[in-house]
């Protein structure tokens, strides 16, 4: 039976471990200080480089490269955001490590500034995590009166303040433009790319965006080195990844694990302890509700990026959400369609018309007045994926087209049992009533 490889999560548990005295008591800060002390920046930056560590919060892009955008001397300040608004549904494994061990972060946010010549950072968290962002503010308070935050850090000659900056329930906001956006005060419009933030992020300055677990996992690759954390997982995909799991399992939780060590199913019975009332598994969604369902004859790949992706979805930010085969797949779509349809920006076109069209199309067939070409009029909508400013458009086209083309029987099911399944009439814009 698999085993979790705690990394992050190793000091949960550790008496007083909100606090500095207790975080240092178990090892915290020694990365800050060996960085400040006995690093330069661009060897942090090779040595996470050397990690191979990808960004943790769905997008997986390498963050070593990600910093080593930043213009060299530039005129302007240079800021670190940390993403904290973890906002895609089934997704709870930043809050862990905020609400449990919040000094790793600032631990992280702090090594990294150094890294990318930031004296300024910023952590803009969901604004329903209110307990987690007072923790995050007392710990910051905390660590500044111990000398961790602001002037002559640790006596090494570098400044650097952090902020906790609270968001207010959008979920546009997670991407990385519109929380930008919404951190100037402006409402949270996702920007044009280019420039790309680490060009002109902030204030129309150079920024990096990192999200809560890629930042907790600096302090380990500094102390442990780089080639330590790569030796974990896959070629490609390295090291260990909180995953969350819930659904139709008997033990839903947050779980560390190394990437690749074991298939999807075998998390899913392992961790999961299986499926409740030994019924059969329908469908997994692997890394939160945007990414495309999967069927259980699908389960028996490799836990990584580069597996899933091959197997045609999105390990993404790891939230591995379960379906028995109770579960009406029609009225999965719905809900996902549903939930793009109210958190779209109304920004883009695409977006804002075709997440409406998805719920009326879906919402037409569960009524019993579908018509037959549904199906093909929903994926048509899909066509247009890659049209809109930011990838929330993407999020809504890829969980409905996989629902309608792995589970398309229920679809046309529904839409035959419905009163004009049996007529012979061309598929019509439902959505016009």
């Amino acid at each position: 039976m698999a085993q979790e490889t705690r990394v992050l999560l190793e000091k949960l548990g550790t008496p007083d471990l909100l606090t500095v005295k207790g975080y240092r008591a178990a090892g915290g800060y020694q990365s800050l200080e060996k960085a400040l002390k006995e690093m330069t920046p661009e060897r942090i930056i090779e040595e996470v480089k050397k990690s191979s560590l990808q960004g943790r919060g769905g997008a997986a892009f390498p963050t070593g490269m990600k910093w080593s955008f930043i213009p060299k001397n530039s005129p302007k300040p240079v800021y670190l955001c940390c993403n904290a608004d973890e906002s895609e549904p089934g997704t709870c494994k930043d809050r862990v490590i905020i609400d449990e061990n919040p000094h790793l972060l600032i631990e992280g946010m702090l090594i990294s500034c150094f890294a990318i010549g930031s004296h300024m950072g910023y952590i803009y968290i969901r604004g329903e995590f209110h307990r987690g962002a007072q923790i995050l503010m007392m710990a910051i308070e905390e660590a500044r009166r111990e000398g961790l935050i602001g002037k002559n850090i640790l006596g090494s000659g570098f400044d650097c303040e952090l902020e906790v900056y609270r968001g207010a329930g959008a979920y546009i906001c997670g991407e990385e433009t519109g929380l930008l956006t919404s951190l100037e005060g402006q409402k949270g419009y996702p920007r044009n790319k280019p420039p790309f933030p680490a060009i002109s992020g902030l204030y129309n300055s150079p920024t990096i965006i990192n999200n809560v677990e890629t930042l907790a996992a600096v302090p380990s690759i500094i102390e442990r080195g780089g080639d330590w954390f790569k030796s974990m997982g896959s070629e490609k995909s390295t090291g260990t990844k909180l995953l969350c799991l819930s659904g139709h399992v008997n033990k839903p939780g947050v779980y560390e694990v190394v990437l690749g060590q074991m298939t999807l199913r075998e998390f899913i019975m392992d961790f999961g302890g299986g499926i409740p009332g030994g019924r059969k598994i329908k469908g997994v969604i692997p890394g939160g509700s945007s990414m495309p369902v999967m069927r259980d004859e699908d389960l028996d790949v490799k836990l990584t990026y580069e597996d899933i992706h091959a197997a045609g979805s999105s390990l993404g930010s790891g939230a591995i959400i379960v379906m028995d085969e109770t579960v009406d797949m029609v009225e999965m779509c719905l809900l996902l369609a549903h939930f793009y349809e109210h958190e779209s920006c109304g920004q883009c076109t695409p977006c804002r018309e075709g997440t409406r069209w998805f719920v009326q199309v879906v919402d037409a067939i569960l009524k019993g007045e579908g018509h037959p070409g549904d199906c093909d009029l929903l994926l048509d909508i899909c066509r247009s994926e890659f049209t809109s400013i930011c990838p929330l458009w993407v999020a809504a086209v890829w969980p409905v087209r996989a629902f309608v083309t792995k589970f398309r029987e229920e679809f046309e099911e529904k839409i035959r049992n419905g009163k004009y399944g049996k007529k012979d009439q061309p598929a019509a814009m439902a959505m016009a009533g």
